[in-house]
């Protein structure tokens, strides 16, 4: 393997960069892979975007404000099927 210090990329007409092989092995890059673009005095970094944090339910409940009413799980299968109907009766109107 060559010093991934020395390996060089080219530009794309698009502006995409493909990083060599060895660089995104060393690194752990792999397919969709998110990272952070800086741009410094000496050139460009590249270095791994951070992980999102894991979310509890408790670090989140409450967020939304206060519910006005609560729904039962019959009016909320109730509006699915409703919407499903609504959907069905456009695509074959749409159809027509």
């Amino acid at each position: 393997m060559a010093n991934p210090s020395s390996l060089k990329t080219r530009v794309s007409t698009k502006g995409q960069v493909v990083l060599p092989k060895a660089i995104r092995d060393k690194r752990g890059f792999g397919p969709g892979a998110e990272l952070i673009v800086e741009e410094r005095p000496e050139g460009v970094l590249l270095r791994p975007a951070p992980k999102a944090a894991v979310t509890r339910v408790e670090d989140v409940f409450g967020l939304l404000g206060p519910v006005d009413r609560i729904v039962s799980i019959e009016e909320m299968n109730e509006g699915v099927l409703e919407e499903a109907r609504r959907r069905w009766l456009r695509k074959t109107r749409d159809s027509d």
